[in-house]
């Protein structure tokens, strides 16, 4: 859905001038009033704890609230953590929840086209990272239609009503409480303030522009979106963005045990309290699905670049990959559906379901190996360019 002819409709109009300013002071004071600070004066162990505990709090409260919670609904939660949630993300002064959602809904019903999409990333990388905030643009205009859920959620609409007291209340009694217990008001204000707000806004605004144009593409090859495990070191683990976008309804990004996603671990943990519930989350077999339609489209694409005249064999070899990976997965679907039809009181139950594991152990195998022949396959293509005639 990619748009990128220049139109009126995607014109720059006027200025925002409450995030720019916002945005230009807390990043110039964030690279010069505190590191100056620190100089003259130094900052104490306690001080940078305070720093890293609101920084997560605020940060989980964007990742596990407003995203994974409130606009892709991949979980339910108590009343009291929506709650912290609402006031922890109104201390980002990211905007309302309300708007926040909406927003990001139409990101993912519109990627990459630029007259809907209200950040973009093919109108660039300053556009998705920053710009689309500062100026009016038509993609960016406020409709609600998009979100009538959140319009019924109490917590949601309280902290839409009421962002200012709570947004200005959250940011200065916090830094204010702290800084009179530790004695030091400037210096928590620079940190828990200033810094905090600065490193919330451009860890979350790096997922819309880095995470668009560098990384890989494992799970949805026809959007921009991409895995970044380097950015998840920033943004909580949103960083796994292609998969994301493959699976937006999945409460976790970073899928694998050791892939670096707390906004997963936080959710999850919570669950084994009751706090959250319902999580859900994509099946191996769409997963392992997408990721091996993805490899072989991307053979495909490798061999367009072949010579006319090269293309027969390789696209015979393609074609068997391809009824292979039907068959595999035809068969997969099969076993789940007899799984689902076992009836767990009967006496041949784990006879059953132990045949069925194994048979999608095998087909598991199978998988594997083609994935190590398209690799092979992508080795081996001749790179020498199409010719004409």
């Amino acid at each position: 859905m990619m748009n990128t002819a220049s139109t009126p409709a995607t014109t720059k109009r006027k200025n925002y001038w409450v995030p720019t300013i916002l945005l230009a002071s807390t990043g110039f004071m964030a690279l010069t009033a505190v590191p100056i600070y620190g100089i003259v004066y130094g900052y104490h162990w306690y001080q940078w704890l305070a720093f890293l505990v609101i920084t997560s709090l605020c940060g989980l409260s964007i990742t596990a609230g407003n995203h994974r919670l409130w606009t892709h609904r991949t979980y339910e939660a108590h009343w009291l953590l929506r709650l912290l949630f609402s006031l922890f993300s109104a201390a980002t002064l990211q905007n309302t929840t309300l708007n926040w959602c909406s927003e990001h809904r139409r990101h993912h019903r519109y990627t990459d086209d630029n007259e809907h999409d209200p950040h973009s990333s093919a109108r660039g990388l300053w556009f998705s990272h920053i710009d689309w905030m500062l100026h009016e643009h038509p993609s960016g205009k406020k409709d609600y239609s998009n979100v009538p859920d959140l319009k019924r959620d109490e917590i949601v609409m309280w902290q839409h009503k009421n962002y200012l007291p709570i947004t200005l209340g959250m940011n200065f009694s916090i830094c204010l409480i702290l800084g009179l217990i530790t004695g030091d008001i400037l210096a928590m204000f620079l940190l828990a303030g200033v810094l905090r707000i600065a490193v919330n806004h451009h860890s979350a605004f790096i997922i819309n522009s880095i995470g668009h144009y560098w990384g890989q593409k494992k799970y949805k090859s026809d959007v921009s979106a991409r895995d970044n495990p380097l950015i998840n070191i920033f943004c909580f683990g949103e960083g796994y963005h292609n998969y994301h976008h493959a699976f937006q309804t999945d409460y976790r990004t970073g899928i694998r045990w050791y892939q670096y996603d707390p906004s997963k671990w936080l959710i999850k943990g919570l669950s084994w309290f009751g706090i959250t519930k319902q999580l859900r989350a994509a099946s191996e077999l769409q997963i392992r699905k997408a990721m091996q339609e993805v490899a072989i489209e991307q053979v495909e694409q490798q061999l367009k670049k072949l010579a006319t005249q090269n293309q027969r064999y390789w696209r015979e070899l393609l074609q068997r990959e391809r009824l292979d990976f039907c068959e595999i997965f035809d068969r997969w679907q099969a076993l789940m559906t007899q799984r689902r039809a076992i009836d767990p009181d009967s006496s041949s139950a784990k006879w059953k379901l132990a045949t069925i594991q194994t048979q999608i152990r095998e087909l598991k195998f199978r998988l594997k190996m083609q994935s190590a022949r398209l690799r092979l396959l992508m080795r081996q293509l001749p790179l020498n360019p199409v010719t004409a005639g």
